[in-house]
């Protein structure tokens, strides 16, 4: 096994298992987006290397970001250009190897985004996935305009969107976002299982079966997060927007103005 910092890397046969360490939420931050993308890189350069799981540990996937953390450079971009965050997130989106993601808690917000770089996710009925960006008072990143309602449907991911709600496990594989759903004991098992079965396949026909199905994904995920980021980059000057991460921390409702 291997380590990226707040990564774990380990390989089983022709499986790399990516693993976030940051329990128990597992923010997000730039390094982590970063690290996870130059992991990917790797791995795709390594011919060994067949399929991917990501996984992570604690209690959560992925909560999301750390918005009242000091070093928070996600709403308080440096540029008014497109977030660097998602430079990155387009790097991980181009990896060639196909991944399974082991979702056995929360995905929030950019770890939703996070969850649905995966080709697959396994969850469990404690799993739980929200694209909270509204509740919080502003737009939706991380290349989910486009990744949500390919997975689910226009009319779906607006729900998400406009609502904030959380679906468990069950309502996620009933609406597309997850593939299995396996008891929460189960989860990462589940994954490694299905990315050995993948494996057994020839890889450059999956890599190439892979390439054909996500065509145009990353040209479109580039134009999306460009735009995400016009929008966000305003909103998060708002006051709605520090009301919105300020009733998050307090575990209220929020008190939106418009303004």
């Amino acid at each position: 096994m291997s380590t990226a910092s707040d990564l774990k890397i380990s390989h089983e046969g022709h499986v790399a298992l990516v693993e976030i360490a940051r329990p128990p939420h597992n923010f997000f931050d730039f390094d982590l987006i970063q690290q996870i993308a130059s992991t990917f890189e790797e791995l795709d350069k390594n011919p060994s290397c067949r399929a991917i799981v990501l996984a992570s540990e604690g209690t959560a996937f992925c909560a999301g970001a750390n918005f009242n953390s000091p070093n928070d450079k996600i709403s308080r971009p440096e540029n008014p250009g497109t977030n660097p965050l998602y430079f990155e997130a387009i790097r991980i989106f181009s990896c060639k190897k196909p991944i399974v993601a082991a979702i056995q808690g929360a995905a929030v917000g950019g770890g939703l985004g996070l969850a649905l770089v995966a080709d697959f996710r396994v969850t469990c009925p404690e799993g739980r996935f929200t694209a909270n960006f509204n509740r919080l008072g502003f737009h939706p990143g991380f290349g989910l305009s486009v990744t949500l309602p390919r997975l689910v449907g226009i009319q779906k991911a607006n729900l998400l969107f406009f609502t904030g709600r959380r679906v468990n496990g069950q309502e996620a594989l009933d609406m597309g976002l997850a593939d299995f759903l396996v008891p929460q004991s189960e989860v990462r098992e589940q994954a490694m299982k299905l990315a050995k079965e993948i494996a057994v396949s020839a890889p450059l026909s999956v890599q190439s079966t892979r390439a054909t199905m996500r065509q145009g994904l990353v040209e479109a995920l580039q134009k999306a997060v460009a735009h995400e980021s016009l929008e966000q980059n305003w909103q998060f000057k708002t006051a709605d927007f520090k009301e919105g991460v300020k009733a998050m921390t307090e575990r209220r409702e929020p008190h939106f103005q418009g303004q």
